[in-house]
Order: C-alpha cells, then structure tokens, then sequence
C-alpha cells in the first residue's frame, strides 16, 4: 500500500482539522475534531494505549491518555503533529497502517458537516480500499451469503444461505463495514430483514 496514499490522507484530514477548528462534529461517537486529532496521534505515538482501542477492559486507560494530550495540546500544535505523521521507525509502514485509517477519519469529519457530502475517492485510493475490503465480518452477522459489489470490479462474497448484495464504491463499502452504515450511501439487495440486521449491525475494521 503506497505511503503516498496516506500522506495524502494525512495531508486532507489535517487541512480540514485548520478550516474546521477543535470543536467540530464527527461521525465518531462523542469526539469532536480534537478528539479525533488525538487519537490520531496517541495512536501514532503512544503504543501504551493502543490495546484499549480494541480491547474494552483497557478503554479507560486509552480515554485518559486521549484527554491528556487533547487537553494538554494547543490545536495548532496537536495539528502539526498529525501532519508530521509517525516516528521514524514507523514511517515505513505508513500506508498499510494508515491509509484506510485516515480516509475513515476524513470521511468522519465531511460527513457529519451541515452539508454532509463525501470527499473524492481517486482512483489509486478506490483501488487500494477494494484490495482491503472483505465480506467476511458481515457474514458474521447473518445466516447469508453476503456479496460485495463495486462498479467495474469482481464481486467479493463471503458465507452461506440466501444472497445479500452490497453495492457501492469503494470508499462507501469501506464506510458501511467499518461501522458507518448510516452515513454510506450503499444499497442492498436480497432478504430486506437481513438487510437490516446488517444496517444495524456492530462493525469496525
């Protein structure tokens, strides 16, 4: 995955955080744009709070550390960090471990604005999001076979039982299996009651 995919995530995201400010609305439940910004960077820069992301006994832990370099951090300079983007050592693995990450994020920011419009997808992005996105966390959630379709591309699909089809692009199909389902503009074909379950469904990647 090309680091220059997410330096330009990096890049967009970091541009909107100056044009938005601190206290800006996001898709992420009860974090404003700082919020977001931190999280960015303690995961970047403080490992010790990684685990809490994931695992719910240690969530507390990672809260504190959020709030501690939030509070603790003038905007302008919690910005430029996230611009900066990772240590050095890390910097080799920064797409792969970023890319994805921060066009969730983006998303996060345009989508819960007054006009809710989505960010461009470039084709390198859309390329590179497809190659990551698999069927198999939504096969979890119902007895189907769960398909995932895009425009131009071969279906992925994942399970048994009656066909569900997802349709979108990339970038939407990455919104709706990361947990974003209400703000991707995807459309589902098949059983609408498994349709649903899937709509309400706990995802995240």
């Amino acid at each position: 995955m090309p680091a220059e995919l997410a330096q330009r995530e990096r890049q967009e995201i970091c541009d909107l955080f100056e044009q938005l400010g601190p206290d800006a609305p996001t898709l992420c439940a009860g974090w404003q744009t700082a919020d977001l910004a931190a999280h960015l960077v303690i995961r970047e820069r403080r490992p010790d709070s990684g685990p809490g992301i994931v695992w719910a006994p240690l969530a507390g832990y990672t809260a504190k550390v959020l709030q501690k370099v939030r509070d603790g951090t003038p905007w302008p300079d919690l910005v430029a960090t996230v611009r900066r983007g990772p240590p050095r050592l890390l910097r080799p693995f920064d797409g792969p471990m970023n890319t994805i990450e921060l066009y969730i994020h983006r998303e996060d920011i345009l989508r819960a604005q007054p006009d809710g419009q989505p960010g461009e997808l470039s084709p390198e992005l859309a390329d590179t999001l497809w190659e990551r996105l698999g069927p198999g966390g939504l096969a979890k959630q119902v007895p189907a076979t769960v398909v995932l379709a895009a425009p131009d591309r071969t279906p992925k699909e994942r399970g048994t039982g009656p066909r569900v089809t997802l349709n979108g692009d990339p970038g939407e199909l990455t919104m709706f299996v990361s947990g974003r389902q209400g703000a991707a503009h995807v459309t589902i074909d098949g059983d609408p009651e498994l349709a649903q379950k899937l709509r309400e469904a706990k995802l995240g990647i």
